[in-house]
C-alpha cells in the first residue's frame, strides 16, 4: 500500500473527530450517510482519496460545511503543491 498523503490524514482525523463528538459508531454514521463502514474507516485514516461529492455528503452528514472540513487541512507544513 502506498504511503498515506498528510493531507488525507488530517483531514480523515477531523471528521473522525466530528464523528466521535456526536457520539456516533463508525457503523451507525455510515449506514446515516449511505457507505460502508469499512469504507468509512479508511477514510479516517487518510487511505482512501475522497470524492468532493462524497466529502459534501459526509459532512451533510456531520453538520459542518466543506469549508471546515478542507480548512482542517489548513495546517499542513511544507511546501504547498
Amino acid at each position: 500500500m502506498a504511503a498515506k498523503d498528510p493531507l488525507l490524514a488530517q483531514l480523515g482525523h477531523y471528521l473522525r473527530s466530528v464523528r466521535e463528538k456526536r457520539g456516533w459508531s463508525q457503523e451507525q454514521f455510515a449506514f446515516q450517510v449511505g457507505l460502508h463502514r469499512t469504507y468509512v474507516g479508511a477514510v479516517e485514516r487518510g487511505e482512501y482519496n475522497v470524492t468532493l461529492l462524497t466529502l459534501r455528503r459526509i459532512t451533510h452528514a456531520l453538520g459542518i460545511t466543506l469549508v471546515d472540513a478542507v480548512r482542517s487541512t489548513s495546517t499542513r507544513k511544507g511546501p504547498r503543491r
